[in-house]
């Protein structure tokens, strides 16, 4: 039966002025949108929700996720379900489950062991056939993860690639692009993405061309050095000839603190030159990451307790100082920002580096070594940015809005650990601070930087608009009530106002009757075949 929404405020995703009116869903289309002045020409015979005045906007698309492995653990996806997401982009940070060999990692992401999952593909196509069969609540697209590919043809080797293995990297890549895939990824603080050149990068970038691809990074920098890497990621998008994406553009660190306008000036004067860049941030001042990205290139995490044995003195310098050509997260936030959200021992979740080394008796690097030596796949938080700098870049109505979270639940594997706030939070806090409390960007500018303009420069065909003939997928919210609940302390609690989600032109979710269908599925690169 078709499915008629009336008496909305449509905020269509365009960025245009809110109006009242009516929107026509037939299957998984959107079939007609009413102006409220052409209420006498809507349909009687058809399944109605009256949104109340409420907004009805499109479903927001996450560009920058870490649910890669979610469909085949926690299907729902109910932390992004709820808060009115309708697609997320994966393969995001050079870490993709496809090719198998990033897999295992993300599988710790998820917080579940790699040997539970059937991990069993061989390719690109046959992960989207999975993720399809899996039947998840929302959509999923992806990227593909540098780190993933360089590990499936080199291993954690340090060495440039020989001419022979870029083309093996090269062919993995081409597949996946072929496959649908929407570009590719790095994570260039993330061995063995952070062996890579700049070459190396611009030369994998090249097979996305093509195929219309878009460059992602994790930038090699985003503190001290943010200028310098930052312009690498426009170098790499101009050198292959693809659009170029920073993803969660920040300044942190206090040696960088309210540089945020200079940064978005960079931005601004290389798309004056000609270069085609773009960037998405999340709403909050703390980032989140495994606990080993704070050694240096040269100390793998499996090999610690040898590199303490031989050469514990340097080791300490440059996880606190950094070293040339590798930037310290510790410096200019201190151990006592650093908190552990995801340990095997759970009783240590939620607290800092610093006060684990004061119960112990020990120095806080002492602690940091004990914690990666007890359990290698440690995540943390470090609280490393302002609110002045998170404030200036949402200002902009040209970054979009992502999470850089995992789907979860309170009763998933992630439900034991403190994990960011932003996996529960990121879209509703956008609403809820940014547009009603402080009202630096209107509510149509805020539903663009979701969904029409995230949709745009990843290629995700006719989604991010309400418009005859684009994919049914919306959000009906309050904006007196819409709320992030997540906070670092309790993170697991879902937000408030989001009253209704369609995926597919099914209601996925409903705050009264709670979930519905399961409608989503993969989300091919426009003009993929």
């Amino acid at each position: 039966m078709d499915r008629l929404i009336t008496n909305a405020l449509v905020v269509d995703g365009t960025g245009d002025p809110a109006f009242p009116g009516a929107i026509l869903l037939r299957e998984h289309t959107i079939e007609r949108v009413f102006w409220s002045a052409e209420e006498a020409q809507l349909p009687t015979d058809v399944d109605t929700f009256d949104a109340g005045g409420r907004v009805v906007a499109p479903g927001f698309i996450d560009p920058h996720n870490h649910s890669d492995l979610a469909p085949f653990i926690d299907p729902w996806m109910d932390c992004y379900l709820r808060q009115g997401v309708t697609t997320v982009v994966v393969g995001n940070c050079g870490w993709s489950a496809s090719p198998i060999a990033g897999a295992p990692d993300l599988a710790e992401i998820h917080g579940v062991a790699s040997g539970d999952l059937d991990l069993s593909w061989d390719s690109f196509a046959t992960y989207f056939e999975r993720i399809d069969a899996a039947r998840p609540a929302i959509n999923l697209a992806a990227l593909v993860g540098h780190g993933g590919v360089r590990q499936e043809v080199m291993g954690m080797a340090s060495d440039a690639p020989s001419a022979q293995q870029m083309q093996q990297m090269q062919a993995v890549l081409d597949e996946a692009m072929r496959a649908g895939a929407l570009g590719l990824s790095t994570g260039l603080i993330y061995a063995p993405n952070l062996f890579a050149s700049t070459e190396e990068v611009a030369m994998l970038a090249r097979v996305i061309e093509p195929h219309g691809g878009l460059y992602a990074s994790h930038i090699r920098s985003e503190a001290e050095s943010v200028f310098e890497a930052v312009a690498e990621c426009i170098e790499i998008g101009r050198r292959a000839g693809v659009p170029a994406h920073v993803s969660h553009l920040k300044v942190e660190g206090e040696a960088s603190w309210g540089r945020s306008g200079e940064l978005l000036g960079v931005l601004d004067a290389a798309r004056a030159a000609g270069a085609d860049v773009s960037a998405d941030q999340y709403p909050y001042t703390a980032w989140e990451t495994s606990l080993h990205a704070l050694l240096p290139p040269w100390a793998p995490v499996a090999e610690l307790a040898a590199i303490l044995a031989a050469d514990h003195g340097r080791l300490r310098r440059s996880v606190h100082e950094g070293e040339p050509g590798w930037e310290s997260s510790v410096k200019g936030i201190g151990w006592d920002r650093v908190i552990v959200v995801g340990n095997a021992d759970e009783t240590l979740s939620g607290r800092s580096i610093a006060a684990l080394a004061e119960s112990s008796g020990e120095d806080p690097f002492e602690a940091f070594c004990r914690l990666l030596m007890d359990d290698p796949a440690t995540s943390i938080i470090g609280h490393g940015m302002i609110e002045e700098d998170v404030r200036t870049i949402m200002a902009r109505p040209d970054i979009t809005v992502g999470s850089d979270g995992t789907a979860t639940s309170p009763e998933g594997p992630l439900g034991r650990f403190n994990v960011h706030p932003r996996y529960y939070g990121t879209f509703p806090r956008v609403l809820a601070r940014y547009v009603r409390d402080e009202g630096i960007l209107t509510i149509e500018q805020a539903v663009a930087k979701m969904t029409s303009m995230t949709a745009d420069r990843f290629k995700l065909g006719d989604r991010g608009r309400i418009r005859a003939g684009a994919v049914a997928d919306l959000v009906c919210l309050d904006p007196a009530t819409v709320q992030d609940c997540a906070t670092y302390e309790e993170p697991h609690r879902y937000p408030e106002g989001i009253e209704r989600v369609w995926v597919g032109g099914q209601v996925a979710w409903d705050r009264g009757s709670g979930n519905g269908a399961r409608a989503g599925g993969v989300v091919r690169r426009e003009g993929t075949f």
